[in-house]
């Protein structure tokens, strides 16, 4: 797993936004703005992301590109996008999204809720869309595993507890605290469970998880 940028010093969230549609981008920007949790990136500064938030219409090839190419650094991604379903959520999670927002939900308030959760390194989906991502990512696991007479691996009790707090929204730290391990083995429980079950992130392993019935 890749580790998060540096915060910046004052705490707040440093963000590129990023969109083909220069007043889509304009638009996100003049909702965080004033948002004392956030530091708006310029473009000579986009390395320094922790957060790049994209818009996009649809996830089309070019988007998958820039998703993948996001991921190979240490930003985490927020996908503000028009329409999305179950097959695109799950590309989107093994492209390396950690949260999605419809553009018809977006506010102040929720653009700010996805970041701090995103680079808290937690998720960050609307209810129905979570429901979605639980019922494909089963579905594509049992559809890859059946046919060659294999099962659903067993999560140990520790990587239960794990994934059952990041279930539960908690962030690496807290998971830590209130199970009394170190946040390094927070992480490496999270990676073991991602690399066993090929899961792309710890959002796509909460929900096969959930949707397995292991947490």
């Amino acid at each position: 797993m890749t580790a998060p940028a540096p915060a910046p010093s004052d705490g707040r969230v440093a963000v590129e936004v990023a969109s083909a549609d220069p007043l889509s981008r304009e638009g996100v920007i003049a909702h965080l703005r004033p948002r004392p949790e956030v530091q708006l990136l310029a473009g000579n500064e986009q390395t320094e992301a922790r957060v790049v938030v994209l818009i996009a219409d649809a996830l089309d090839d070019k988007v998958r590109v820039h998703l993948r190419q996001a991921s190979r650094t240490n930003a985490r991604t927020v996908l503000v996008t028009a329409s999305i379903d179950e097959h695109q959520l799950v590309d989107a999670a093994e492209c390396g999204v950690s949260g999605v927002i419809r553009r018809t939900e977006v506010s102040p308030e929720r653009l700010v809720q996805a970041i701090t959760a995103v680079a808290r390194g937690g998720g960050h989906l609307p209810g129905d869309l979570l429901d979605q991502l639980l019922v494909a990512v089963g579905k594509a696991h049992n559809d890859l595993l059946r046919p060659h007479g294999l099962h659903v691996a067993t999560l140990t009790p520790r990587e239960v507890d794990v994934l059952r707090l990041l279930a539960n929204g908690d962030d690496t730290v807290d998971v830590a605290r209130k199970l009394s391990i170190s946040e390094r083995a927070v992480k490496r429980n999270v990676h073991a469970v991602m690399s066993r079950l090929q899961l792309r992130n710890r959002t796509h392993a909460v929900a096969y998880a959930m949707r397995q019935g292991l947490i």
